[in-house]
């Protein structure tokens, strides 16, 4: 059995080079102001987006994205600018996070004409095409807060399955760190060279989460208990990375995701106890995505030993509003301390010393 999810590798691809639609908490005037100055941009309405940015920014002065917004919307529209390549990505990224991928193949089609040698439009090109290819014939099922695209009506049981199960794990997710996705979440479900082919993953991932869970499973064969696991680690990657896109360590976003886990914490102390072995934690901080599959073991494993330490410390409402503050614009160490109550040195000194 593959243990490990790709989670937030592949989303660490493409959010690099675009904010998400709106950060900050889900009902303030910043978040409100910033998902509508998006819209606006994306609709070409930039007398709009600029009105919309300025009330953001007022409200929230530090946040990065609402400053790149403000600055996206004084200039030229994008959709008239594909010479301006920086400008197609970010405007070809809103589009996908939006579920428009054919939009957003356009637009990197007319990027590519300006830029025929840029690789990164040649990048993300094949590979939304290669998405739009397979997807073009799937089936949709709708939950309240998830969609599932699937192949046929043989998966049709398995994707109620998949709603039910991640319904189920949104309310106990969210209720225990106080946050909330900002949309529907999109989950896919894959033949296993499907999901190889599109998601690139390293070969020892069970799921990848880019924006959309990414699952390589067929309704008959499908092992529920893993399933339940799979969606629930993917669905907590989904809830940090709507929150806070950027500045979350990678220990606490797989750590997190295994704390959730049905026996995630159980598995991690299994793990740890078999071995003295440890990764410097330096290493954890950033994408796991190189690591071999026994150095991915030990860095999962490790990364719930921390956030285990954190709903230890401070319980994971705490945790869930450090992530709030992360999203505000602080840097991990200041929400730590403000949150934790604690020196974050001293706590990364505890556990460097921990055999």
């Amino acid at each position: 059995m593959k243990r490990f999810c790709a989670g937030a590798f592949a989303l660490a691809a493409i959010v690099g080079a675009a904010p998400a639609l709106a950060q900050g908490i889900p009902g303030t005037r910043a978040y409100v102001e910033g998902h509508n100055g998006w819209q606006a941009i994306r609709d070409a309405r930039h007398e709009a987006a600029a009105a919309a940015f300025a009330a953001a920014l007022d409200a929230e002065p530090r946040d990065p994205s609402l400053h790149l917004g403000a600055g996206l919307a004084a200039q030229h529209p994008l959709e008239r600018a594909p010479s301006l390549t920086a400008a197609s990505l970010l405007l070809a990224d809103i589009l996908y996070r939006g579920s428009d991928v054919a939009a957003a193949i356009q637009v990197y089609e007319g990027a590519l004409m300006y830029a025929p040698a840029d690789k990164t439009v040649i990048t993300r090109l094949e590979t939304l095409r290669r998405e739009a290819a397979v997807h073009s014939d799937l089936f949709e099922s709708r939950g309240a807060h998830f969609t599932v695209l699937f192949e046929g009506q043989a998966d049709a049981g398995l994707a109620a399955r998949v709603i039910e199960t991640l319904e189920a794990t949104y309310w106990r997710v969210i209720t225990a760190l106080s946050i909330y996705p900002e949309r529907t979440i999109t989950v896919v479900l894959y033949t296993q060279e499907q999901f190889r082919d599109i998601t690139r993953s390293p070969q020892w991932a069970a799921a990848a989460y880019d924006g959309r869970i990414r699952l390589p499973v067929r309704g008959a064969d499908a092992d529920l208990r893993e399933l339940e696991r799979v969606l629930t680690h993917e669905f907590t990657h989904a809830l940090i990375q709507s929150l806070a896109p950027r500045g979350v360590p990678m220990w606490m976003h797989e750590g997190l995701a295994l704390a959730f886990e049905p026996d995630g914490a159980a598995w991690s102390g299994e793990e740890l106890s078999n071995t003295s072995s440890r990764l410097p934690l330096p290493q954890l901080v950033g994408s796991f995505a190189t690591l071999s599959g026994t150095e991915a073991r030990l860095a999962y494993a490790q990364s719930a030993a921390m956030v285990r330490a954190l709903f230890d410390l401070s319980g994971p409402l705490a945790v869930g509003a450090l992530l709030q503050d992360i999203a505000r614009g602080d840097t991990f160490p200041v929400a730590f301390e403000r949150r934790m109550l604690m020196a974050h040195d001293a706590f990364i000194g505890g556990l460097e010393v921990d055999p």
